[in-house]
């Protein structure tokens, strides 16, 4: 069983980028798991904190998330054509201490995908993400991309995807990133 861990990057209640997520754990091929992850209670990184009061309780449970699992799905939206800061904060904090960086993100699979109401989809966010993930080790999956654009349209109020191609091209992304995911296990 391959099992993938999915972190939405958005704190809005009915985020397409979670609705898109949720879509994904739908659409996993059989024989995959998708964990649901999201980056609720994590503060902001301020070391003085981790000094004094160590690494918060909702970071430690995501690390050991991602840690347990085969591979790592990000589904992140789009700020000012970059990374939102949220996201970054979240993936900062899984960095620490430093010597966790390699249990958690080193050699692990990782497909980037998200949903905007911009015409360019989230294209800019994840080549923005790409330096980072690559300092920290990670395969990034560039076999397929996953940019959803117009999400208004294609996600109903309450941030779950509709839109019946935009599903058949999410079937096809997470085959994808599995088959990858599979390759690199053994």
């Amino acid at each position: 069983m391959i099992t993938i861990a999915g972190i939405s990057g958005s704190l809005r209640k009915h985020s397409y980028n979670a609705g898109l997520l949720r879509a994904a754990a739908e659409a996993v091929p059989d024989g995959c798991s998708l964990q649901i992850c999201n980056i609720h209670g994590i503060p902001l990184y301020n070391a003085d904190v981790e000094e004094s009061d160590g690494i918060p309780e909702a970071v430690e449970e995501l690390k050991n998330l991602v840690a347990a699992s085969d591979g790592l799905l990000l589904v992140t939206p789009e700020n000012n054509n970059s990374m939102p800061g949220v996201f970054k904060n979240a993936i900062d904090w899984l960095t620490r201490p430093p010597e966790d960086r390699v249990r958690i993100f080193g050699g692990r699979p990782l497909g980037l995908m998200g949903a905007t109401p911009g015409a360019f989809g989230t294209a800019f966010s994840q080549y923005a993400w790409l330096p980072v993930l690559r300092v920290l080790g990670t395969h990034v999956w560039s076999g397929r991309l996953m940019w959803v654009s117009g999400a208004m349209g294609k996600f109903d109020e309450a941030g779950n995807l509709t839109d019946e191609k935009t599903k058949k091209q999410l079937g096809k992304y997470m085959q994808g990133f599995v088959d990858f995911v599979s390759r690199l296990k053994e």
